[in-house]
């Protein structure tokens, strides 16, 4: 075994390499703990991309399978008047153990015109802002603009411009009220959402949702 080194027989000479040379090991360790470190991240985030782009890839393809087989079948109920109603779009497809429910409800959405009113509400929050004390964090800010944010489709949420409206009177601003008509002006589309929804029997005869969601399971 090496004799302990005894350091107060050296010279500051070498009490410098010394440290020179422990900075440099503790240096090395820590760029190979690092290389470690960023070569785990990179595997793990390969595996799981390559994982979640197929099964996103086969869920998708799921839906479309869905949507073409339950419209065919749409078809084939409304020729053999199934259908309690000509314009009935929900339905039910039971067996013994298993069903497929389609819900559609309506949905309301904006024209044109709500996209000039939304860029008008920012340049409106920007200048209001400015005689602000709090500037971009004052809360009135920040609810309006987070209301204005739109959905995974770039569409523009009814129920979040419906609570722009409850605003008004907190801006007191005839600017903020003429924005606010041309978004009720703008509100005359109608769409049409379409959910499916699976349902299976358990042992105890209780009918219970089948969710083919991640964050379901």
């Amino acid at each position: 075994m090496d004799e302990k080194l005894d350091l107060s027989k050296l010279s500051f000479e070498q009490l410098e390499d010394l440290l020179r040379e422990k900075k440099e090991q503790e240096r090395t360790q820590a760029l190979q703990k690092r290389v470690a470190y960023e070569s785990i991240r990179a595997e793990l985030l390969c595996k799981v991309e390559q994982r979640v782009r197929a099964v996103a890839q086969e869920v998708k393809g799921l839906f479309d399978f869905i949507v073409g087989e339950t419209g065919a079948f749409y078809d084939v109920m409304k020729e053999y008047g199934q259908l309690r109603k000509a314009d009935q779009m929900s339905f039910l497809i039971p067996s013994e153990n298993f069903r497929i429910e389609v819900k559609t409800n309506k949905v309301k959405k904006f024209d044109e015109r709500a996209d000039v009113a939304a860029s008008r509400l920012i340049e409106f929050l920007q200048d209001w802002i400015k005689q602000s004390d709090k500037g971009s964090d004052d809360p009135m800010y920040q609810l309006a603009m987070t209301l204005l944010e739109r959905n995974k489709y770039g569409d523009l949420d009814y129920k979040s411009i419906s609570k722009l409206y409850e605003l008004e009177q907190q801006f007191n601003s005839s600017e903020y009220s003429d924005i606010m008509q041309l978004f009720r002006e703008s509100n005359i589309v109608e769409g049409t959402a379409t959910n499916f929804y699976f349902w299976e029997k358990s042992g105890l005869g209780v009918w219970r949702k089948i969710e083919p969601s991640f964050n379901r399971l």
